[in-house]
């Protein structure tokens, strides 16, 4: 073979070696892309998982609004004009000329914001970005569903009748939830055997102690870290609930609600303050009582927005220090919502301590069932108790995370409290009179209660937030 053969035969096989090398290449990049471009499926959401909507929450805190800018304008000057504001244009509605959707990036009120682009010469005019929201109606008035798996048992929020009660003989929740579920600014504090702060459906609702409110100190004890409120039995900043009942009562006011699980509080965005004053198996003391309201007026006094006090508890023993402490919260603005009893007495003839001082701050609180009677156990008074609320067969939260029904004017106290918080979330600096007031008004008439309590009714939700 010559020597020219030989390069023409190497040459030759370098360039089937090279074609075999890049046909392979390509089929391996090709399945590469195949794999690459296959679609994952995106992660069904848990009604729990709160990390996956951490993103669509940072979007919703923004304020958005809606500005038209006037015939002429160009895109440059609508990019200077937001940039100057420091502000985005997060969207741009091409079949309505001018017409953008800007979002704030400074923390501005939504007012702020359309009143500083109404003010331009450029622009046409510009407004909120409303929320628009189903009118879905029930005899004629809206209302709002809670999808908590439990609240089918829940007939003293809404009542249809099942076993054996009677339709709507309920404080009208729903309908009170159309115009407000709460708010996380308002603050009740329950004075009782503590809370389970670890809770699910409690614990986005437990109050924390802001970083700018000082830690608790007592004369006794020096400083108390009360980062989630006050243990008056161990003398220290651990509520933790080892009875129950302030568990329960703590649902009662606010459970968190739409969140699929368990129950939906009368509030479904409120802050729980929980105190511990009885120990585990339900024993407590005047002094005790008496450290728990005091502890409340000192946070009050530090700046916590704390206006209701829920005091499931009592005795027949008169107690002028436990009546002059709870005066003291009264001059703070705090309203005292009290159990009326459990005896089936009239607390006119036998008065019931704290529900029965004659205090402008106290609201007694009587017990009835399922069918609109006042409860077989409910004490009552047509001067000294002033109004009832549902306190039979009552679900809540419970300890080891669970859901129990229970019954008393211990239950019937917290539907009232939460009653009060939710017309705080509407007026939070309404007076402690005026609250009172409105919630003695705020009732539907019951043939039964008549002569049983001062009001002649049970509390309604709906009218005590204007929602009929």
């Amino acid at each position: 073979m010559s020597r020219n053969n030989i390069w023409v035969h190497v040459t030759i096989a370098l360039a089937l070696i090279l074609i075999a090398a890049f046909a392979g290449g390509v089929r391996h990049w090709k399945k590469a892309m195949e794999r690459s471009s296959q679609l994952v499926p995106y992660p069904k959401q848990q009604p729990d998982d709160r990390e996956n909507k951490a993103d669509d929450e940072d979007d919703a805190d923004k304020v958005e609004v809606l500005v038209r800018f006037r015939a002429g304008t160009t895109r440059e000057i609508i990019d200077r004009i937001t940039r100057e504001f420091n502000d985005e244009v997060e969207d741009r509605i091409e079949s309505v000329d001018g017409l953008d959707i800007i979002a704030d990036e400074d923390g501005q009120s939504a007012a702020d914001v359309v009143a500083q682009y109404q003010a331009l010469p450029e622009v046409e005019y510009a407004e909120t970005n409303s929320e628009i929201v189903l009118d879905h109606e029930d005899r004629g008035r809206k209302h709002v569903h809670a999808d908590d798996e439990l609240f089918s048992r829940q007939w003293g929020l809404a009542n249809a009748g099942e076993n054996g009660g009677l339709a709507g003989a309920d404080i009208s929740a729903m309908r009170a939830w159309s115009v407000t579920r709460g708010s996380d600014q308002v603050v009740v504090a329950v004075i009782d055997s503590g809370v389970d702060y670890t809770h699910p459906d409690l614990t986005k609702n437990i109050w924390t102690r802001p970083e700018i409110i000082k830690a608790y100190e007592d004369d006794d004890l020096g400083a108390v870290d009360d980062q989630h409120g006050f243990n008056v039995v161990d003398d220290d900043g651990d509520p933790m609930d080892e009875n129950g009942h302030g568990t329960h009562c703590a649902g009662i006011i606010g459970a968190e609600g739409g969140n699929e699980i368990g129950i939906a509080g009368v509030n479904w965005n409120v802050k729980i303050m929980p105190l511990r004053f009885m120990d585990g198996d339900g024993a407590g003391t005047t002094k005790d009582a008496i450290e728990a309201i005091n502890y409340v007026i000192d946070r009050k006094r530090a700046g916590v927005n704390v206006r209701i006090i829920s005091a499931s508890w009592g005795s027949n023993t008169r107690s002028r220090a436990l009546e002059d402490v709870i005066r003291k919260a009264y001059d703070e603005g705090i309203l005292f919502v009290a159990a009326a009893g459990n005896a089936s007495s009239d607390n006119d003839e036998t008065p019931h301590y704290p529900s029965s001082y004659n205090l402008g701050n106290i609201l007694s609180v009587a017990a009835t069932n399922r069918n609109d009677q006042l409860a077989s156990f409910s004490n009552y008074g047509a001067n000294s108790v002033h109004v009832a609320a549902p306190g039979e067969e009552i679900l809540s939260t419970w300890l080891e995370h669970g859901f129990t029904e229970k019954k008393g004017t211990s239950m019937a106290t917290p539907f009232v409290a939460g009653v009060a918080a939710l017309i705080l979330s509407q007026n939070p600096k309404m007076s402690v009179d005026d609250l009172r007031a409105k919630l003695l008004k705020s009732v539907d008439p019951i043939l039964s209660l008549k002569a049983k309590v001062s009001s002649g009714g049970r509390i309604n939700a709906a009218k005590a937030v204007g929602a009929e």
